[in-house]
């Protein structure tokens, strides 16, 4: 019976299958039937003790393990991207925004550490699930895995034996310690809430990047005959960024999809989950392998542009140099009171100028030609140089990339072999 069924393990009539399946309205009672006529001296024992969930759950719960090896190998090289583009440019002044208005400065390099950082956060939290996901294993109809006890004729010890065979063959270190018919639905939302957060990561970055292409700061790869738009020939429109962000609004979506499910299950199970969980699994982990594709190629063939950051930099950049400036006449014997007050109308003035007429930022000429700052004239181009106002932004994108980033990267050093360029052919 066993070496007949090892015989016929892959030699499938799915015609057969389809035909038993439209006549007892029942997926894996068809299989049954398949694989006992190919077999027919095992047909009597196939499926004894079992029940379907024992077929489904330990397939999907495989199928799962293996989605989330796929997506870790994706996001891998997701990291080892941003980690580039970090060290490039962590030197690289650039306007900082809070509320989407001109902040303080920051560095290029030490923006794409933010990103970085919640990629690196989501690769902790798929490892983990990777690790602890449990297979459902040997339990029966209800889980409490009486059709087993009656084989084995009430041995305990063999039961539980089987329960982790079973297991470790399909490459698990542990089963589910209880389960009802199925697995807690609980997993499912733990898997979905993984992919989430990677989709959250992606979408938090591409749309940074969106209104940085706005800004004319950095642009994504843009095809040589890529058409921007129909109608307007000039257009460079961030289709990649949006495209990401359009995936991962889907994929957290389904969050609240799996918490649904698992929070209508009844008792030991209900039958309400399966359609919907035929669509949620596997579409999240289709989506979140776009996702990363697409992000994998826009960080890698990201544009910066140096001369449109400083130009923006140095429009903000006199304003917060204004206190510098000030402190700076004070040590020379200046009155701060009077400083203080020169300084605010030749602000106002500045930005009239700039709001008004749309003119240049002449703050720094204004006090140039003011004697009340005498004391700093000399001096003045090297207190209002940007990287000067970026605080620790080079080191602290440096320092995190040494003691967060490369030990991931050497852990999954493998991962990143024969990385191949990603193309996206739409």
């Amino acid at each position: 019976q066993i070496e007949q069924m090892k015989s016929k393990l892959y030699d499938i009539d799915f015609k057969y299958a389809a035909e038993q399946e439209k006549k007892l309205r029942h997926d894996v009672m068809s299989h049954i039937h398949t694989f006992g006529k190919a077999c027919p001296d095992a047909a009597p024992i196939i499926h004894l003790g079992a029940t379907s969930c024992f077929i489904t759950d330990n397939t999907e719960l495989t199928q799962i393990k293996e989605a989330l090896a796929l997506v870790k190998a994706k996001l891998v090289r997701v990291i080892d991207a941003l980690k580039d583009m970090a060290l490039k440019y962590k030197d690289m002044p650039t306007l900082g925004f809070t509320h989407y208005q001109p902040a303080q400065l920051t560095t290029v390099g030490k923006r794409a550490s933010l990103w970085l950082q919640d990629f690196v956060f989501d690769l902790k939290n798929l490892d983990r699930l990777i690790e602890e996901i449990p297979f459902r294993g040997v339990k029966g109809t209800t889980g409490t895995q009486a059709s087993y006890l009656a084989l084995f004729n009430g041995d305990h010890k063999k039961v539980k034996e089987l329960d982790g065979k079973v297991a470790k063959l399909m490459g698990f270190n542990k089963t589910i310690p209880v389960s009802g018919q199925t697995y807690t639905r609980k997993l499912d939302f733990m898997v979905t809430s993984v992919l989430s957060g990677i989709a959250q990561s992606a979408n938090k970055m591409a749309n940074d990047i969106r209104l940085l292409m706005n800004l004319r700061e950095v642009e994504e790869p843009f095809g040589k005959n890529q058409v921007g738009s129909s109608a307007m020939a000039y257009k460079r429109n961030p289709m990649r960024s949006e495209r990401v962000c359009s995936l991962a609004r889907y994929v957290i979506s389904l969050t609240a999809n799996t918490a649904h499910t698992h929070a209508t299950q009844w008792f030991e199970r209900t039958l309400d989950d399966s359609a919907n969980r035929r669509m949620v699994l596997p579409e999240s982990f289709l989506a979140v392998d776009s996702i990363l594709l697409i992000v994998t190629n826009v960080v890698s063939g990201i544009v910066v542009w140096p001369h449109v950051i400083r130009k923006r930099v140095m429009e903000a950049l006199p304003f917060m140099a204004t206190e510098n400036i000030l402190m700076a006449c004070v040590k020379e014997g200046g009155n701060r009171q009077d400083l203080h007050e020169a300084i605010r109308e030749h602000s106002m003035e500045a930005a009239k100028v700039m709001k008004e007429k749309g003119g240049e930022c002449d703050l720094l000429e204004r006090i140039a030609k003011d004697d009340s700052f005498k004391a700093v004239h000399a001096t003045l181009k090297d207190i209002v140089n940007p990287k000067l106002y970026v605080g620790r932004s080079p080191e602290q994108t440096a320092e995190f990339v040494e003691a967060e980033v490369m030990p991931v990267l050497k852990a999954n050093a493998a991962l990143l072999k024969d990385k191949k360029e990603v193309q996206l052919k739409v």
